[in-house]
This record gives C-alpha cells, sequence and structure tokens, in this order.
C-alpha cells in the first residue's frame, strides 16, 4: 500500500472516489459524476489536496481530502473533508497510513492543528480518532446553504 496525492484526473479514478464516497455516505446515496473541474480545482490549488491509499494492483483503497483554513485566530491549521476506507480493507492498516500522511501533509504545510468532524452514529470513526490522540471539541457545527 502506498499513500500519494491526486495529480491527475481519469474517468476511472473519479469513478473509484464516487464508489467510496457512496460509502461515506449516510444514506449511501450516489450524488452523481464529480464533475471533471472539481478535480481540476482541487489538483491546481495550493491549499488542497486528495490523498490515495494505492494498493499494490493499483487500486484506490482510501481517500482524505485535506485542505489548509486560515484565520487571524487559528492562524493556520489543516481541515480533514471526506475520510474514508474500502469497507472491504478496513482494519487492515489503511486508515491509519493515510491518517499518517495526513499529519505530515498538515505539518509540510505548515498547520498547528487538524480539525474535522464526525456525525452522531460514527463510534467506530470516533475510536480510531481518539486512539490517535484526537480530542473531541464541543462546539456546534451549522450549515448555510447558498
Amino acid at each position: 500500500m502506498k499513500i500519494t496525492t491526486l495529480t491527475e484526473y481519469t474517468p476511472e479514478t473519479a469513478n473509484r472516489i464516487r464508489e467510496l464516497l457512496i460509502q461515506l455516505s449516510r444514506s449511501g446515496k450516489d450524488r452523481g459524476e464529480i464533475p471533471k473541474e472539481w478535480f481540476d480545482e482541487l489538483i491546481a490549488s495550493p491549499f488542497h489536496d486528495m490523498l490515495l491509499a494505492i494498493d499494490d494492483d493499483g487500486k484506490i483503497q482510501g481517500i482524505a481530502t485535506v485542505s489548509v483554513i486560515m484565520g487571524p485566530i487559528v492562524r493556520k491549521n489543516s481541515y480533514l473533508e471526506d475520510f474514508v476506507t474500502d469497507k472491504a480493507v478496513r482494519g487492515k492498516g489503511v486508515g491509519s497510513l493515510l491518517w499518517e500522511a495526513i499529519l505530515q501533509w498538515s505539518m509540510a504545510h505548515g498547520c498547528k492543528e487538524l480539525n474535522f468532524t464526525s456525525g452522531q452514529g460514527r463510534e467506530e470513526a470516533w475510536k480510531f480518532y481518539q486512539g490517535r490522540g484526537a480530542e473531541i471539541y464541543e462546539t456546534n457545527f451549522f450549515r448555510k446553504t447558498i
């Protein structure tokens, strides 16, 4: 298993990422094709990356989207979005490899903290995060569609 950064768009890669995101979704719903433009913007940005866990056969077994967030109070932190491993490889160390890559990415970008959310009903994920030193930060998370 190797961890790499997404550097180019292919329809096959986009489809595999879509399959993994369906597994991450609470509803298991397919939200449809991810536009090529999204991949192009992600790849071109110095502030965002998608990390890929790729097995020896070249199949993507996990993904993590990481971004730099900045503000006068937080200074420079990283934010984790879309962290998932294929159900078939869970418990086999793929998530741990990705986690370490996320931390290395964050440090390489000068970030001091990693922030992320994990919703209710994700107790296994909570155990994973807490087992790696992450702490639950009491807050309310808001979302506004624009």
